[in-house]
């Protein structure tokens, strides 16, 4: 009698009134909002917006989970398509059976759309999420634990995985929990990443490189312990053979493009970084004219104010005067002359009364 052991879940389903709550579906959400959180905080820091990854993680999500259900329905055929299966129960993907293989391969596919659209570089994102997509995994696994699927050997250690379901020919026991083994080394590579990237400056697509080449590493042996149905090359399990394969043209990747692109992009997107403008310049500007200064209405105006004052008027100043009430300069100029004459008059009319006395005066003296 096993002392100590992984109990597994007596059910991998709750159900909430008539909707199905699933453990494995739970996983794998967790598992894409922990990339997609982690994905838009390295890629801000590279310089980067808000919410680009997560606009491409729409068209990258759905593609990946088609390409790894297409994966596991063509490696395992049998289980859908022979005599006795129903064929239907291939597109019963909460049942279990995504392949990471055709994951990634599609997955990829989705997401050069979203960069394409966006006009950014495949490699930098990838880049980006390359460590959250570990993290992913290794959430994504306990989805297994909640299946009882995917478990390795019979074992006697303290921390075997207690199989209790006997459907689809599963046999009761203590079995190495290579769900559990699997999940710990995806944490192991996502911190691999994080630290290679900055130590390393990995740019160009060899920190997601690094990702797919730590990862076969570890599925490799991980993948020998199982002892689930698959199918044999020369001894080894066909993801053996895969791992081996893709881990080799990772590291090829790696070699070829630190000599052909060494560094990392300095634009991973762009009009994004310190000197773009912000969302307070573009919002006041009019369509059409974000960037600038002003409308041209307010440049006209502005042109107009300057030829006006060059010539010394100022007509909507002294329309405004007008209407208020109160005296212009016009009108205080022509006060200043009607003061200036009146003395004048005043002068000019004791000088009349003179020479009006003085001629008199001759008149009297000649007569």
């Amino acid at each position: 009698m096993e002392l100590a052991f992984i109990p597994s879940p007596s059910r991998g389903v709750l159900h909430l009134g008539p909707i199905p709550l699933r453990g494995y579906a739970f996983c794998i959400i967790i598992g894409v909002f922990l990339a997609v959180w982690l994905g838009n905080r390295r890629w801000i820091a590279r310089g980067g917006r808000t919410g680009t990854v997560a606009d491409i993680a729409v068209w990258a999500v759905p593609f990946g989970l088609v390409g790894g259900r297409l994966y596991h329905v063509i490696t395992d055929y049998e289980l859908y398509f022979s005599a006795g299966r129903d064929w239907v129960d291939a597109f019963k993907i909460w049942e279990g059976g995504l392949g990471i293989w055709g994951a990634i391969a599609l997955g990829a596919v989705g997401a050069w759309i979203g960069c394409r659209r966006r006009g950014i570089p495949l490699p930098a994102w990838a880049d980006a999420v390359a460590p959250g997509i570990a993290f992913a995994q290794a959430a994504g696994r306990w989805g297994n634990w909640f299946n009882q699927e995917l478990y390795g050997r019979a074992t006697d250690l303290p921390w075997a995985l207690h199989i209790t379901s006997s459907t689809d020919g599963r046999i009761p026991g203590y079995y190495h929990p290579t769900f559990l083994y699997e999940s710990l080394w995806c944490i192991g590579v996502g911190l691999l990443v994080i630290w290679a990237d900055r130590r390393f400056t990995l740019g160009h697509g060899r920190a997601f490189a690094l990702y797919v080449a730590a990862y076969c590493v570890g599925r490799f042996w991980i993948e020998y312990m199982r002892v689930d149905d698959a199918h044999h090359i020369l001894g080894l399990r066909l993801n053996d053979w895969t791992a081996i394969g893709v881990f080799l043209l990772a590291v090829l990747y790696i070699v070829l493009s630190s000599r052909m692109r060494p560094g990392r992009e300095a634009v991973v997107e762009p009009g994004a970084g310190p000197d773009a403008p912000s969302d307070a310049d573009t919002s006041t500007a009019p369509a059409g004219t974000e960037g600038e200064t002003g409308t041209d209405a307010e440049k006209a105006d502005s042109k107009d104010a300057a030829d006006a004052g060059a010539v010394g008027l100022d007509k909507p100043a002294a329309e405004d005067s007008a209407g208020s009430g109160e005296p212009t300069d016009a009108d205080a100029s022509a006060a200043r002359t009607e003061s200036a004459t009146e003395p004048d008059e005043a002068s000019d009319a004791p000088s009349a009364s003179s020479a009006s006395s003085r001629d008199e005066a001759g008149s009297a003296k000649k007569s």
